[in-house]
């Protein structure tokens, strides 16, 4: 099983909304792809609530049930449309996959 995990910096204000406007975007985007995707077993986003400066803003957790499960999402339609909403309003993202 692969984990992946992803988390993101938003700017203040992009494409005419706040920061906590855009969370709830990327956060409906990302979560639409639950049971769209093959091998993907597990996909939850969460909104930060700590105001430490230097906690992210949205992450991102996610399983698969192989490395290639977690290709096919990474270049799947609805993925990359997710990833655009999120390209918009961030401008700090992390990533670490790993296997288990």
């Amino acid at each position: 099983m692969i984990k992946h995990i992803v988390m993101w910096k938003l700017k203040d204000r992009a494409e005419g909304a706040t920061k906590a406007e855009n969370a709830l975007k990327v956060k409906a985007s990302l979560e639409g792809l639950n049971g769209k995707i093959k091998g993907l077993r597990v996909l939850e986003v969460g909104v930060n609530i700590n105001d430490t400066p230097a906690a992210y803003d949205i992450v991102l957790y996610s399983e698969f049930t192989t490395a290639e499960a977690l290709k096919k999402y990474q270049n799947h339609a609805a993925h990359l449309k997710a990833g655009e909403i999120a390209g918009k309003v961030a401008f700090g993202r992390n990533v670490v996959d790993y296997e288990v």
